[in-house]
């Protein structure tokens, strides 16, 4: 009786000879052909023979210094087939992630949720991922965009899959096991470009549960790329994502107790204390909300007066001002079977992607030229997203800074709206706000970057509360 592998290979063979016979190839075809074949043997060989050296990283990049554990490779040779996973259009990387808590999943029967709450060390939930830019082209090319730079909407997506499996360590109980929670990204409170990320340089990201409270944590993810050729790597850091989650109970879909955290050095320390600031301000805010929409009338007033001129006096209106509305970008999808995540619904590093390239394009219009990505402001995820949802996602620039002539920035907001025709309702799932720089390019010759105005009070409160956001950051 033919073993597994055997049957397997020769599937393979035939498949391959019946291309071959059943179309007379030119000299290109050929080519395409033999590449087929090498990658169809590759995927064989990974999934045949998990053990072997195609699969796993090289020495030197097979662990983390900080902690000495295993670093998850992202290179695109060693994947199983993306069918055998949640969602078919994933990156190399979020499906290395899910392979890892699969994994888990697989050797672990889940134990009753009353189980005894343990402190952990934010070095138990460390986890790296590690991106081979410099050698496996195939991954560089699934990361690279028209401009020959990074696809930031993928690693997005990346980060949020990467703050995703670290959530899930910190739950396990000490032996690997784990309780039937549902872990959600709640929000993504900050995401800083430090330096602009090469396509063509290796690179790891890094994170750690930092902060605990009841029944959720905040996770901080570090994106580490060394200059070629450099041997300083004090200047290294390239992102930082200070990432929310939340543990749902999978039976009553309520609240869940999750593990508490026990800093061990003083760096861990220090992150704690800024994370445990963080959740102090969150919850000011929220206190301080309905001062925020009586507002202040005056502030109002003076957003809205030129906003006014528009309405009632176009042909005077100041030709450096453009509405609020007349920025806008939307598109619209069905959220289909491949976009899920191992719990069934949509992946929230999809939408982050989604909603981080409408936000582009915005910038992008606005501007006249592509521009360059500095910041994810804030992010807000209230109801979670189902396979079959009509998702329609709605951008605007929100207002523009241009005090720094030479690269003003523009904050884009995007709305995600689940839209359910047949019952006639349409609710906010998502809010996104980022900030680009405009480049340089897009005001040559005298050129500017148009003042933004808001035409109504809904419009104008929203300005001035992402303005208050943005000065309070400076004020801690």
């Amino acid at each position: 009786m033919q073993s597994p592998r055997v049957k397997m290979r020769k599937e393979l063979l035939r498949s391959s000879l019946f291309f071959f016979t059943a179309n007379a190839p030119s000299g290109n075809q050929l080519k395409t052909f033999l590449r087929n074949i090498s990658y169809k043997a590759s995927l064989f060989n990974a999934i045949a023979d998990p053990t072997s050296s195609n699969s796993k990283p090289s020495d030197s990049d097979s662990t983390n210094p900080k902690t000495s554990l295993p670093v998850i490779d992202a290179s695109s040779s060693n994947r199983k087939p993306i069918s055998l996973w949640p969602g078919m259009y994933h990156s190399p990387a979020t499906q290395a992630l899910w392979e890892a808590r699969s994994t888990i999943f697989e050797k672990n029967a889940p134990v009753p949720s009353q189980l005894h709450l343990v402190a952990k060390a934010p070095s138990q939930s460390r986890t790296s991922i590690f991106y081979k830019f410099s050698s496996d082209y195939v991954l560089r090319e699934q990361y690279k965009n028209p401009w020959n730079q990074i696809r930031m909407g993928k690693l997005v997506e990346d980060l949020d899959a990467l703050a995703g499996t670290i959530a899930f360590k910190h739950s396990c109980n000490e032996d690997g096991t784990t309780r039937p929670l549902i872990l959600v990204t709640a929000s993504v409170d900050k995401m800083v470009l430090k330096k602009p990320i090469l396509i063509d340089i290796d690179l790891t990201i890094d994170g750690a549960v930092t902060w605990v409270g009841r029944s959720s944590m905040e996770i901080q993810l570090e994106l580490i790329q060394s200059t070629q050729g450099n041997a300083d790597t004090s200047d290294s850091q390239a992102l930082v994502a200070n990432f929310t989650f939340v543990a749902r109970d999978s039976t009553t879909g309520k609240s869940a107790l999750i593990n508490q955290i026990s800093p061990e050095t003083e760096h861990e320390r220090f992150l704690w204390e800024e994370a445990e600031q963080r959740n102090r301000l969150r919850k000011l805010k929220r206190a301080e909300y309905n001062h925020v929409q009586n507002g202040d009338t005056a502030r109002l007033c003076s957003l809205l007066a030129e906003g006014r001129i528009f309405s009632d006096m176009p042909a005077l209106a100041n030709r450096d001002s453009i509405l609020m509305k007349d920025t806008r970008l939307e598109n619209s999808f069905i959220c289909q079977p491949q976009q899920r995540n191992i719990h069934g619904r949509i992946f929230g590093g999809f939408l982050m992607r989604r909603a981080f390239e409408l936000a582009f394009s915005t910038a992008y219009v606005f501007a006249g030229a592509a521009p360059r990505f500095l910041e994810v402001d804030h992010v807000d995820f209230f109801k979670p997203v189902d396979v079959g949802n009509f998702l329609r996602l709605k951008s605007c620039v929100l207002y523009t800074e241009r005090e720094n002539l030479t690269e003003p920035r523009v904050n884009v907001e995007v709305i995600a709206h689940v839209i359910k025709p047949e019952l006639r309702s349409s609710e906010v799932s998502n809010r996104f706000y980022l900030t680009f720089a405009v480049n340089p390019e897009a005001i040559k010759g005298g050129r500017r970057i148009r003042h933004v105005v808001p035409a109504t009070e809904e419009e104008a409160i929203k300005v001035l509360e992402r303005m208050d956001v943005e000065d309070s950051k400076f004020s801690v």
